[in-house]
């Protein structure tokens, strides 16, 4: 069988995360063919779009190039039977059988199914030129033998097709489109399908879209390719009663992956948005994406309402892409890569979870509304700008294998910042690590609880500052300052402080170092920056009125504040 890769833009590889002993199981769907064997993924390279897709199989598309359609030729279809001049097609029974390669332009109205049953090296080109197609039996298009099909959408076209309502829960097909072989969607039509019995669009091998004005309408999962999905274009609405986009080949852990790195992408899913037994990667287009009713519904206990979810790795390395989730909004099983790209989230659990590690190199991610931020076993920020919302944790690194089961002892994740611009408003632990938390550049303000069983900042293990800067303010009762370790100055208060107050960071002779509005009220402030001098005094100065001095690398209360310092913390800077 021939190859044809799509190819995409490189991006630029921004940091290198070698992930050891990244293990996932992934599960196969319920629909089409069961596997009993899962994959057990290792993935060992950078987590970047380039890298990734260097890891799978190549796809197969058919191109626009290696068919014309002047070599067409008409099956004129009429209700349940059709017409047609062209060898190796034959009519009967409300069936139109295609057993030769060729090009074919459909049109007409149809109450019949078009099946492709040709040789497994054939390249069969289906032109649907205004083509309504409604049938009671099976699919409306099944391809059962071919290498390489092609469905083009005729230029200014409407076409639709649907399938039965219910199928056997042992059949073969059960799909409005369903294809044993590799199957590419292109032209500049449009393609209404309404997948009533399960399916909307489903490839046993590999599923390409690349142009297309395509509303798909799914009882089950709307547009399926098992050994890889990949939209490169045109413009799908999708509503699904399973998952949106999905690849669910679990067996090859080089396959059973979607990417999309073009097109308008709109998703209303009951269950996951898109879906991918290995990898999801995002390289370019628009991706709109409402999973299980959104962030204000109910996730069930043994649905996944995910926007969406990877078994291995997800990247999204370009584009836009929008999740509004009643489960988890971008998860993956293993790592998640985020370079280039617009992310914004709302969900009902974790914005970003990954069960590995989790790298923010670049783009803009915007968590509007979640339980926990971003959430990973090894967290990196080293770009981007990261803008995060949070009932409980902004940014938690936990989960690791070694972890004890929830005790106060470093467990050996690591939380680090190194560039970027990092925003959090939270109502548990603003930054909080079961391990390390490391600041080395980029600007991070928390804005954290102001319930004292939580702190703007919290780490079982070292906190070290060595770079960049940091605000963090938040309740006082579990306030804690960087560590002995920090290489830069830093200074920590206490000060009641309401909210809608103006917070500044003052230097003895009037200088403002820091200025922010706090959005809630607090009880603790902590500041580093390279500005700070080693032992000097600072004054935190809200609305006008000095309510703390404090000197660098000392924990102090301030006036009128709620007592503590930096517990469990000791010592100052050195």
């Amino acid at each position: 069988m021939s190859r044809r890769r799509l190819t995409f833009t490189a991006l630029p590889i921004v940091l290198a995360v070698t992930l050891a002993g990244c293990t996932t199981t992934a599960v196969s769907g319920a629909s089409q063919e069961s596997t009993t064997t899962s994959v057990v993924s290792t993935y060992e390279g950078e987590l970047t779009a380039d890298a990734v897709l260097a890891a799978n199989e190549d796809a197969t598309v058919v191109q626009d190039d290696e068919w014309s359609a002047a070599d067409a030729v008409d099956i004129a279809l009429s209700r349940d039977t059709a017409t047609t001049d062209a060898d190796g097609v034959e009519v009967a029974d409300a069936t139109v059988t295609i057993t030769t390669a060729g090009v074919y332009r459909l049109s007409g109205d149809y109450s019949g199914s078009v099946v492709v049953d040709a040789p497994e090296d054939a390249l069969v080109v289906l032109i649907l030129d205004g083509v309504d197609m409604d049938t009671t039996a099976g699919p409306a298009i099944q391809v059962v033998s071919a290498d390489d099909v092609a469905i083009s959408l005729a230029s200014g076209s409407v076409n639709s097709v649907a399938d039965a309502e219910s199928y056997a829960e042992d059949a073969e097909a059960n799909a409005a489109i369903h294809s044993t072989a590799d199957l590419t969607i292109t032209g500049s039509g449009t393609l209404t399908v309404d997948g009533r019995g399960s399916d909307g669009i489903f490839s046993q091998d590999d599923l390409v879209v690349l142009s297309g004005d395509i509303t798909i309408d799914a009882a089950d999962d709307a547009l399926q390719g098992k050994d890889s999905l990949l939209v490169e274009g045109g413009s799908l609405a999708i509503t699904a009663g399973g998952d949106g986009l999905k690849s669910d080949k679990d067996d090859d852990e080089t396959r059973g992956y979607v990417w999309v790195s073009g097109g308008t992408i709109e998703v209303d899913a009951a269950d996951d948005g898109i879906d991918a037994a290995t990898d999801v990667v995002v390289t370019g287009g628009t991706i709109e994406i409402t999973a299980g009713g959104g962030a204000g519904a109910s996730a069930g206990e043994e649905s996944s309402s995910k926007g969406v979810a990877a078994g291995a790795v997800a990247v999204v390395d370009g584009g836009a892409l929008t999740i509004d989730a009643a489960d988890d909004g971008l998860h993956s099983n293993g790592s998640i890569g985020i370079g280039a790209a617009t992310v914004t989230i709302a969900a009902g659990d974790d914005g970003v979870h990954a069960d590995a590690t989790l790298d923010v190199h670049d783009g803009e991610v915007t968590v509007t509304a979640s339980t926990e931020g971003l959430e990973g076993v090894d967290i990196v920020i080293s770009g981007g700008a990261v803008d995060i919302t949070a009932d409980d944790d902004g940014i938690n690194a936990a989960g690791s294998s070694t972890s004890s089961g929830g005790g106060m002892g470093d467990s050996g994740e690591t939380l680090l910042i190194s560039g970027g611009t990092v925003l959090i408003d939270a109502g548990g632990d603003g930054l909080d690590s079961n391990g390390s938390l490391t600041i080395t550049g980029g600007d991070t303000v928390v804005y954290g609880p102001t319930n004292d069983g939580n702190g703007a900042l919290d780490a079982n293990g070292e906190f070290i500052v060595s770079g960049g800067t940091l605000l963090a303010v938040g309740s006082s009762g579990m306030a804690v300052a960087p560590g002995s370790s920090s290489t830069q100055s830093w200074i920590s208060a206490t000060a009641s402080i309401a909210a809608g107050s103006t917070v500044q960071i003052v230097d003895s002779s009037g200088t403002v170092l820091a200025e922010t509005t706090l959005p809630k009220s607090a009880a603790s402030v902590v500041y580093s920056s390279a500005a700070l001098t080693d032992g000097a005094t600072y004054r935190v100065v809200v609305d006008g009125t000095a309510a703390a001095e404090v000197v660098e690398g000392t924990a102090s209360a301030g006036q009128g504040g709620m007592g503590g310092g930096a517990p469990g913390q000791g010592g100052g800077r050195r």
